[in-house]
């Protein structure tokens, strides 16, 4: 059995989890590029962790470092 068969069950499930980290990624790179200032810690900081850390880094920039519009 290959590795891609062995996932082949699971892809209806991975496909829309992968398509929501997608959008909550690009959406918190556009808004970390637009904002100049953050509640807590400086731009290069939240791309980092909005890449490295998938579904948390983003929902993290929105809950925390986001400020007032």
């Amino acid at each position: 059995m290959s590795n891609l068969s062995a996932l082949t069950p699971y892809i209806p499930f991975l496909i829309p989890i992968a398509a929501v980290e997608l959008g909550l990624l690009i959406a918190a790179l556009i808004s970390i590029f637009r904002h100049k200032t953050y509640r807590v810690g400086n731009r290069v900081i939240w791309i980092i962790v909005a890449v490295v850390f998938n579904i948390i880094g983003p929902i993290l920039y929105f809950a925390i470092a986001r400020g007032d519009e």
